[in-house]
């Protein structure tokens, strides 16, 4: 099932990642279920979950009641189950309706400050979250300050990121 929220994607990154998505798995699933395998483990989430920036879905494969959600809609038919075109500044999606937020090595692509915004508007009470940041991302240092001032997150330290986990 696909929900369509209409936007225009102009930005070559996103390009990029509808070019590559029938070999994103290939290049990328080892590491993101690395990640994975670790939030899974520590998060230990109850209720709905949403994935932001969730590309192929790898995510579905390790949790049930997700939501998955990125801007290429070519990452997302390499998915299954609910299946979201959308970006985290503006997440289409009525307040306090997850119980667990995730996003794999994808904030980096945002504005930062708008999408924690957006991920607070949509969380309900207790909600629990982890976030997994590309140490080599140009603004690093910015969205892990930018988050960890918002959630009450622990690091943990994961090969090419850093997993801040409530």
């Amino acid at each position: 099932m696909y929900c369509f929220k209409s936007h225009k994607t102009t930005n070559t990154k996103m390009n990029y990642y509808d070019n590559i998505a029938k070999s994103y798995n290939e290049l990328h699933e080892e590491e993101q279920k690395k990640k994975l395998d670790i939030i899974s483990k520590e998060l230990k989430p109850k209720g709905t979950i949403l994935d932001i920036g969730a590309g192929t879905g790898i995510s579905a494969k390790y949790f049930k009641n997700i939501a998955l959600l990125d801007q290429s809609i070519e990452m997302l038919k390499q998915s299954k189950g609910l299946r979201i075109v959308g970006k985290a500044e503006s997440l289409p999606f009525k307040d306090k309706t997850f119980n667990n937020i995730i996003s794999i090595t994808s904030l980096h692509h945002t504005n930062i400050k708008r999408a924690i915004k957006e991920i607070k508007r949509i969380s309900k009470k207790n909600c629990k979250y982890s976030f997994s940041i590309l140490k080599r991302a140009q603004k690093y240092s910015l969205i892990k300050q930018e988050l960890q001032n918002s959630f009450n997150l622990r690091e943990i330290d994961e090969e090419k990121d850093i997993i801040l986990i409530s």
